[in-house]
């Protein structure tokens, strides 16, 4: 493993995972009395709740739908959900949808378990996106909007019990979203194999997952129809889960956090715009001299085929891949074409560095950045990139 002699890391892997098409009737084999369904009003709205409570009902299991979740989920919104919960004292919280309602469940069932000195709730999670990863994860984040901040949370005690993971629920993601969270998928990996707490194994779903990303996501998106491109694009954002639950992340999800906090961009297109510019940053193109972490990259860019004279150069030809990926799905890099004003841009960066270099992804980021680099960073988000 990674780290040198005399370093011990470790890996583990709680979640059982259920994939594949028609996995969602899984659900009939839970040994469960009571359930929570904990869902945004869509999926109440568009039947899938209401089909997943039915399946649970046929069992005889009490159900009842929490269906309250919003996008980059709140303090208030975890505190009804946790109401909910100790009304309902259930022993299971099933998590439908996005990254917003399974990081919800997660800190909705770790609070209530403490609460009522209970272990015996199990949580089941059944993304309807292909790019959080959260199934398998012992992240959650959650959104303050008084400080307008995004916080992550870390705990072991909120990784999921069950992931199903049935590609037929994600068929009718709008094409957007389908690339907003593919390209959060792809981020994910590429930060867990830069992270300091890197290993084998999580390197080899990294890899694996990076490779289907690289390959499919823009299939996926003119397609979206296409249920074997769904359930491998499904089974990569569970495998960089996987690899990030293990080895954590980097910068560019630490300035995510604080751009999406602030401006409320999907989490993913905020990825998606920093990426490039965080490849460059930590590979160290910009100094004179080659850095550790170069290895990485040009690693990373041999996987995806990318060769070049030199190690800088290769990086580069990464890049340059990923910007032409980027504009396959219509993703702009430049923050204005967003609708959030230059001015008040400039005005909120270092705010937003100072969140993003407390944020814990960053603890584990292959390059120790600056305040001053992270504005950087930022800056670089606007047309000719100061």
């Amino acid at each position: 493993m990674k780290g040198g002699i005399g370093v011990l890391k470790q890996f583990k892997m709680t979640t059982k995972i259920v994939t594949g098409v028609e996995a969602l009737s899984t659900i009939q084999t839970l040994s469960l009395k009571s359930v929570l369904i904990i869902c945004d009003p869509f999926m109440e709205k568009n039947g899938t709740a209401q089909r997943i409570k039915q399946m649970l009902e046929e069992n005889k299991v009490c159900c009842s739908v929490f269906s309250e979740i919003i996008p980059d989920p709140t303090i208030d919104v975890v505190t009804n959900g946790l109401m909910a919960a100790i009304n309902q004292k259930p022993d299971g919280l099933i998590a439908l949808g996005g990254g917003s309602a399974m990081d919800a469940a997660k800190v909705i069932r770790h609070i209530y378990t403490m609460a009522e000195k209970s272990s015996s709730v199990q949580l089941i999670c059944i993304p309807t996106t292909s790019g959080t990863g959260s199934e398998v994860t012992s992240f959650a984040v959650i959104s303050d909007p008084t400080n307008q901040s995004k916080y992550a949370l870390v705990d072991d005690q909120m990784v999921p019990d069950l992931a199903i993971l049935d590609p037929e629920l994600t068929v009718s993601v709008p094409k957007s979203v389908t690339a907003d969270t593919g390209i959060d998928v792809l981020t994910h990996c590429l930060e867990a194999l830069a992270s300091t707490e890197a290993t084998d194994f999580t390197d080899a779903a990294s890899e694996k997952a990076m490779k289907i990303i690289w390959n499919d996501l823009v299939a996926v998106v003119n397609n979206g129809e296409d249920l074997a491109l769904r359930e491998r694009v499904h089974n990569a954002s569970c495998l960089a889960g996987i690899a990030f639950s293990e080895a954590s992340l980097g910068i560019c999800h630490s300035l995510a956090h604080a751009l999406g906090g602030k401006f409320h961009i999907p989490h993913g297109r905020a990825n998606a715009l920093l990426l490039p510019h965080v490849i460059r940053y930590n590979a160290g193109l910009e100094l004179d001299k080659e850095i550790p972490s170069l290895a990485i990259y040009q690693r990373i860019a041999h996987i995806l085929g990318f060769q070049a004279g030199t190690p800088k150069a290769t990086v580069y030809a990464l890049i340059n891949g990923l910007n032409r990926q980027l504009k396959q799905l219509a993703v702009s890099s430049v923050i204005t074409d967003y609708a959030i004003d230059s001015d008040a841009f400039l005005a909120a960066i270092p705010e937003m560095a100072v969140k993003a270099m407390e944020d814990k992804c960053t603890i584990t980021n292959p390059r120790k950045p600056t305040l001053q680099e992270l504005e950087q960073l930022y800056k670089r988000l606007l047309r000719g990139g100061y």
